[in-house]
């Protein structure tokens, strides 16, 4: 099959690479029809997730077309078109029986935290990912869903973990009616976040990135008000100007650790270069928030190099709340809120790519090149 293939940092090509196969009774072989590129796979792409080894397939976002089946798999068959959750799980573990999916403890033998991953390196498993023709689905009764007949693909793309992502940052906010929500981070994941913070009764919605092509889109997409941090001597007080002196009710950090190691303006006003886990956008949620409020962060980190704010956070009375997303878990409501016309996550796509051409692809996005905001890839 031809599939994406990592060669080192900023290395990638599309090869001729063996299909994978049935490994396990409860697997399925899906046939890729559409991936995508997530920020997060810029940390990799940039060479700053651990064990990230020479071959590996990227991609944790995908659809397509159920193409085998193991012989212990009961409710997809050959020929189903399914949405698969970035989350490899088992679905009987301590953890997934708490409705924990990100957390199975029986798919990663490399982590005591997160569980499996496609396409995320082995340190989340060494799950080849789906961009690619063919991708290998364990736990196949578990985790995918037959895509719904009235569910557009781009859409349930988005779901697997893009918008699921967003929306749960919004609901770990613990948003009561009329609160102030901040979002840290334009890109689709915040975009999502803040479209989703209207819908959990936020009174009002603030992003905060330094790119002016987002911050139009938070307007246009989550009727949000914007502050771009390049343009403001210090963003924290900035956002308490904004809110009475008092600072944010909730605040979510849909940034993470910065993966292109861009310069931003650290809460101290020092310049700094960011490194791999560098809590800059966590910080300034802590310091944003009001005493009293809910910090929540689904933005990804690696190794914390420099230092959290903790004892601010501590003295300050804030709840912390944060987790990769149990994807399914979002499932149900998003349908039912794509199907009222409440959200409409592939208005997020602007760029489209066939698999051929998928380090171009990486290119403009990690670049941000053209408004580039979400990447598909056609496979």
């Amino acid at each position: 099959m031809k599939a994406m293939t990592y060669r080192g940092p900023y290395k990638m090509r599309v090869e001729e690479k063996q299909e994978p196969r049935i490994e396990h009774p409860q697997d399925a072989i899906v046939k890729v029809e559409l991936a995508a590129i997530c920020g997060s796979d810029l940390h990799l792409y940039h060479g700053m997730m651990p064990d990230t080894r020479i071959g590996h397939t990227f991609g944790h976002e995908f659809i397509g077309t159920v193409h085998e089946v193991g012989s212990g798999v009961e409710k997809l068959q050959v020929g189903d078109r399914v949405m698969v959750p970035f989350n490899i799980y088992c679905g009987s573990c301590f953890f997934c029986a708490r409705g924990l999916f990100s957390n199975c403890h029986n798919v990663n033998p490399n982590a005591t935290a997160v569980g499996g991953i496609y396409g995320y390196s082995h340190t989340t498993g060494g799950y080849d990912g789906g961009q690619a023709e063919f991708v290998r689905v364990p736990f196949a009764d578990v985790g995918p869903w037959v895509i719904p007949s009235d569910i557009h693909d781009e859409d349930a793309l988005l779901l697997t973990d893009a918008y699921s992502t967003g929306y749960f940052g919004a609901q770990l906010a613990d948003i009561v009616e009329g609160d102030t929500a901040v979002v840290f981070g334009a890109g689709p994941v915040g975009l999502a976040a803040a479209h989703s913070a209207w819908l959990m009764g936020a009174g009002r919605v603030v992003v905060v990135d330094h790119l002016d092509y987002r911050l139009d889109k938070a307007r246009s997409y989550a009727h949000a008000e914007t502050v771009n941090f390049g343009q403001v001597n210090d963003i924290v007080r900035t956002l308490k100007k904004m809110t009475g002196g008092l600072g944010a009710d909730v605040a979510i950090d849909a940034v993470g650790a910065e993966a292109d190691g861009h310069v931003l303006q650290h809460v101290t006003s020092a310049k700094l270069k960011m490194q791999g886990g560098s809590p800059v956008a966590l910080n300034w949620a802590i310091d944003g928030v009001r005493k009293g409020g809910t910090v929540s962060v689904v933005g990804a980190y690696g190794p914390l190099f420099s230092a959290v704010k903790f004892g601010d956070a501590m003295n300050k009375g804030l709840t912390l709340r944060m987790n990769q997303t149990p994807v399914t878990r979002q499932w149900p409501r998003l349908i039912e809120h794509i199907r009222a016309g409440f959200v409409s996550p592939r208005d997020l796509v602007t760029h489209r790519f066939p698999l051929e051409d998928i380090a171009e692809a990486y290119h403009v996005f990690s670049a941000k090149l053209d408004g580039c905001i979400k990447t598909v890839v056609n496979v």
